[in-house]
C-alpha cells in the first residue's frame, strides 16, 4: 500500500484503522531498512558504519542482518 495512504490512515478516528496502518508502516520500514543495509554492505560499509547510521550497535545490526 502507498505510504501516503498509510500515513493518512494513522490519523483515522477509528483506532482499528489507525492501528492497522501503524502495523503496515512498521512492516514497510523494516523492508526499507533491510534493503538499505544490504545495499550498504554491497558498497563495502562496515557493520559499525551501518550501526552508527541506524543508531544501533554494530553487534545489533550484525545479529539482525548478518545472515
Amino acid at each position: 500500500m502507498d505510504p501516503e495512504v498509510l500515513s493518512q490512515r494513522v490519523a483515522d478516528a477509528d483506532p482499528a484503522v489507525a492501528l492497522r496502518a501503524v502495523t503496515a508502516l512498521r512492516r514497510l520500514a523494516e523492508q526499507v531498512e533491510a534493503a538499505s543495509v544490504a545495499r550498504a554492505r554491497e558498497q563495502g560499509w562496515t557493520w559499525e558504519q551501518i550501526g552508527d547510521a541506524l543508531g544501533m550497535s554494530r553487534q545489533s545490526v550484525h545479529a539482525k542482518y548478518g545472515k
